[in-house]
């Protein structure tokens, strides 16, 4: 891997040389705005080809409305639904006559400038790929998070993609730009019909056919998220096993893909990338889901990871999700769900008890001594996955919390006595307040603890998120959430008299990872809006 050249008047990218591929179905009330994105990305989009995959919304009547006064956008009508993503952007491969393709979804749109960047890195490195940012914008809020943004901080190129391995945990096909004959000579496709994730096989093919790439540090996508929208995408219905099962296939496929290609790194980096992104995220739900759901999604689980296990290949222990698997591996049925969804969790969040045997030493338990917890507490104590317990008790004027580091083996004493920085972040903004920083101080039974003063009126309205860095005396730190404790009414909402607004309700309540949060509403308007929404919830 090596920085691309720079120039300091770079030549203007060719014209008219890129077909953006927008797909959908009956997503009428945002694929006008898709395309007009497309458009407006200027004189080197030389067609969008929109491929209507057999909507019954109207939206083929609107798209044909626009392509009326549009000459570079042509309409593709599928005849059937194919139920995918897959289908209807083979169809536009198909379509395209420009030498460079890429693809946007009805619902997402094109930042400004984001084609401009894509084709001047991909022509000025002689490349067959070039990849950009993307970046997650919740709606409403319009909070924005980059997407791997650690791959997009220089413009880079590669020679060949095995250069750098971490280009597998990017597997959308979105914020891409590709020659539309490298697509074709290596015959890269989509998988056809309903194939969820398809995104993953494609990019599998992709890199296992070793292009040159380009890597630049502008946003070239924006990924709409709509989580209250009536009908939720294909990703982000998870509710039901078969979205897992359907995700297990889609990764296995691609690791297949990359390990016959010869791609033994990339292979497993995706290996890698399964166990600390998909297994997590999932591991992370499934407080949520009924005792059928956790039966199946154990059963499939082991049944995947032993593809691994019995090639010689085992999860690597050293890792929070290496450490998960092992112990879905090591336990015919499903055990520990809560601790698993803090050890899934974002940093991640050993929970007690921690035992250990004469003979192995740590382990998770002591009816699965097999599972050894020596190659995780290996690490400095900036990585390990220490454990905050944390609880808010709403009070008029102040509030408290009260956080308790629990000690991991002696690895936090063996580090020092720890100081704590606790900030509570906006969920809508990412902005910080509370800031306070207080020592950590001996609790019996072995642990650290401290009470914090927490002002809730100040915070103001929304939903907050506690964030904590534990600090060490040899200058080591360590960001981490906090364990939300539950029962004994702890977790409940609190209407409480404030100077600053007449009334304030809080609302401490454990996020889907288990993280400690609160929501706030404040003055008698915020008030009762909490109500109308309650009611409106029991009413449907």
């Amino acid at each position: 891997m090596h920085p691309a050249p720079r120039t300091t008047h770079p030549a203007p990218a060719p014209a008219a040389q890129v077909a953006v591929v927008v797909i959908g179905h009956n997503d009428r009330a945002h694929v006008g705005e898709a395309v007009r994105s497309a458009l407006a990305q200027g004189p080197a989009v030389a067609e969008v080809i929109a491929v209507d995959d057999c909507s019954t919304d109207g939206s083929d009547a609107l798209l044909a409305g626009l392509a009326a006064g549009e000459p570079r956008l042509r309409v593709v009508r599928r005849s059937v639904n194919s139920g995918g993503c897959g289908s209807p952007r083979n169809a536009g491969i198909d379509a395209a006559t420009a030498p460079y393709v890429m693809f946007l979804d009805s619902d997402d749109v094109l930042p400004p400038g984001a084609v401009d960047a894509l084709l001047t890195a991909v022509t000025q490195a002689s490349a067959q790929v070039a990849s950009g940012l993307c970046v997650r914008r919740e709606l409403p809020s319009g909070r924005e998070q980059p997407w791997q943004a650690p791959l997009y901080t220089a413009h880079t190129v590669l020679a060949r993609p095995s250069r750098h391995p971490g280009l597998v945990q990017d597997t959308l096909c979105v914020n891409k730009l590709y020659r539309t004959d490298f697509l074709r000579d290596h015959g890269i496709r989509f998988p056809e019909g309903r194939f969820l994730y398809e995104d993953f096989v494609f990019t599998a093919r992709v890199l296992a056919a070793s292009p040159r790439v380009a890597l630049v540090p502008d946003r070239v996508y924006v990924w709409q998220v709509r989580r209250s929208a009536g009908r939720l995408s294909l990703s982000l219905d998870r509710g039901g096993i078969e979205n897992w099962t359907a995700r297990l296939e889609a990764c296995a496929l691609a690791y297949d893909i990359l390990l016959d290609a010869g791609q033994r790194e990339l292979a497993r980096a995706a290996r890698a990338k399964f166990l600390d992104h998909d297994l997590r995220m999932y591991a992370r739900e499934l407080g949520l889901r009924d005792a059928r759901y956790r039966r199946a999604w154990w059963a499939h689980t082991r049944a995947y990871l032993a593809r691994y296990d019995a090639a010689g290949r085992e999860p690597d222990p050293a890792t929070p999700g290496g450490l998960l698997a092992r112990v879905v591996l090591a336990s015919p049925e499903p055990r520990d769900l809560p601790r698993l969804r803090e050890l899934a969790a974002r940093p991640a969040r050993l929970l007690p008890p921690y035992a250990r045997t004469p003979e192995d030493g740590p382990v998770w338990s002591a009816d699965l001594p097999e599972v050894s917890l020596a190659p995780l507490l290996a690490g400095p104590v900036a990585a390990l996955p220490l454990a905050v317990d944390a609880e808010l008790r709403p009070r008029a004027r102040t509030s408290l919390l009260r956080l308790r580091l629990h000690e991991l083996y002696g690895k936090v004493a063996e580090a020092g006595p720890p100081e704590v920085d606790v900030e509570w972040r906006a969920r809508e903004d990412d902005r910080g307040r509370g800031h306070t920083t207080v020592l950590l101080t001996p609790s019996v039974p072995q642990g650290w603890s401290a009470e914090v003063p927490v002002d809730l009126a100040r915070l103001g309205p929304g939903t907050w998120d506690l964030r904590l860095t534990l600090r060490f005396p040899d200058g080591t730190r360590r960001e981490t959430t906090a364990h939300a404790l539950a029962g004994a009414g702890r977790l409940r909402r609190h209407a409480v008299p404030s100077a600053l607004h007449g009334v304030l309700l809080a609302q401490p309540y454990a996020t889907h990872s288990g993280a400690l949060a609160v929501r706030v509403a404040t003055g008698l308007r915020g008030v009762l809006a909490v109500a109308r929404g309650r009611l409106r919830r029991l009413l449907r």
